[in-house]
Formats: structure tokens, sequence, C-alpha cells
């Protein structure tokens, strides 16, 4: 979907650095991969790296930077983490203390920033197989499905929802399989309360777009799950994006799910 004032991931990004755009990039520029974005001092790095490669569902690793550099690179685009993500969330000490729009202000000479696949990257696809989903940030859940544990990086992993036509649900999966940079199939289906979700209607972030008759929940891993594991795991500052604010990136998701590491 475009809209007015941008028709490319690079138009888009270059509005929100200009701070002409802090809206949910959900529902926009269908087909462009999305990411979450987490930021780390360099001594909790690895650690983190690790974290991804043993938690490839909730974490898909896209690209990292190098020690105090914002550029991120992927497979020739350039793009500022400190500036292209409409709003941020910023940790010192395992404490939320702000939500900003810029990151400028708060990197530092040893931070290292990964950037994450996301789910938005294959609402369009799933939209092309007749499986509609809400253009609202989609429901995100914490739930009690355990991660991997690193060192202290430890916890459980976070979900976004979506429902599905229950007799669509083989399909979403499939189709979702294609994409492990949109974190790939469904990690479940149906009752909330079997991965510790107490009210479904009550979502931790994004809109919850209710259950029509005949459709199922259907639970995807989602890249808010670092929100969850890194703020108790004894660094001095971590950065994120806000829930249902990703980088948009340059590449399609097909494009993406090509790409050999």
């Amino acid at each position: 979907m475009q809209h007015s004032g941008f028709s490319t991931p690079a138009e888009l990004r270059a509005l929100i650095a200009r701070g002409e755009w802090s809206k949910p990039t959900s529902g926009i520029l269908d087909d462009y991969q999305q990411a979450n974005l987490a930021v780390v001092p360099q001594a909790q790095a690895y650690d983190f790296l690790l974290f991804c490669h043993r938690n490839p569902k909730a974490c898909p690793l896209l690209a990292v930077t190098d020690v105090g550099n914002p550029m991120i690179e992927f497979h020739g685009s350039v793009m500022d983490v400190r500036t292209m993500i409409p709003r941020y969330r910023v940790w010192k000490e395992g404490q939320l203390v702000a939500e900003p729009t810029d990151l400028s202000d708060y990197w530092q000479d040893d931070s290292v920033a990964f950037l994450l696949g996301c789910s938005h990257t294959f609402d369009a696809p799933l939209g092309r197989a007749g499986i509609p989903v809400s253009v609202e940030a989609p429901a995100v859940y914490f739930t009690s499905i355990p991660c991997t544990a690193v060192g202290s990086i430890r916890g459980n992993m976070v979900v976004s929802m979506r429902p599905v036509e229950a007799s669509k649900v083989p399909l979403a999966m499939n189709i979702t399989a294609r994409y492990p940079s949109g974190h790939g199939a469904p990690v479940h289906v149906g009752d909330p309360a079997l991965i510790g979700i107490g009210d479904l209607s009550q979502p931790d972030f994004g809109v919850f777009p209710g259950v029509a008759e005949g459709y199922v929940p259907v639970y995807w891993a989602c890249g808010v799950t670092p929100q969850v594991v890194l703020p108790g795991s004894g660094g001095a500052y971590l950065f994120t994006h806000y829930a249902g604010h990703m980088m948009v990136m340059d590449h399609t998701v097909d494009e993406v799910a090509g790409f050999t590491v």
C-alpha cells in the first residue's frame, strides 16, 4: 500500500529521519521486509548474537553493526538505526526511561545494533492468498513459551496474533513458513491459555482485532522478544524499536527469503 509523501522504503525512511512520520509501519509498502531493532553494549553483543542463533524463530537475524557505528548495511542498503525508525524505547540499568522518536542523543561509543526480521512482512502474501489481516499493528502478547537462554539473557517468547479462518490455517502455516525473516510458521494455534495468555482481548502491544465466528487465533514468534529478555540481563542500557514501529527496508520479503548467509 502506498501513502501520500512516499512510495518507496527509502522515501519513508527519509520522512522518519526528518521527524515527519512517527506512526506504526504495519499495512504500508506491502511486501517490503520490515525489521525489529535491538541495541546493546559491546559487552553483551556476543551473548545476544548467540541468543539470536539459538532462538531464530523469535530473533531472525538480518544484520549487525560494527561497534559504535549507527549505520547498518544490508545487501547494498545502508540505514541509520538512530533516526530511521518511527519510535524507540530506551532502558537504563533495566528500567524503561524513554520512548523517543530519535536515538541520536542516546547512542553510545560501544553500541552494537541488531536488525531482526518482522512478521509485518508476510501480511501481504497472506492477503493475496485470501487470508486478510488488519492494517492496524497486530496484537502482541507476552507468553509462557521459554526461549533458550544464553548467560544472563533469558525469558519467554513474545508472539503476535492474527485471526485466521479455520479452514485456511494450514494455508497460512505453509505461506509463512516460506519467510524465516518474518518469523516463519506459527508457534501456536488456538487456545491462548496454553501459552500463558490470560485475556486475548488485552494485548500487551498493538490492537486486538477480535476473533470472529469460524476463525481461530494463530500466533507467530515476535521480535519484541528482546524487550522481555534483555532488560533484566545486566546490561547498562538497551535501545529497541517501539512495538509496531519498524525499520522498513529496501528489499522485498521474497528477495530476503532468497538471500544466503
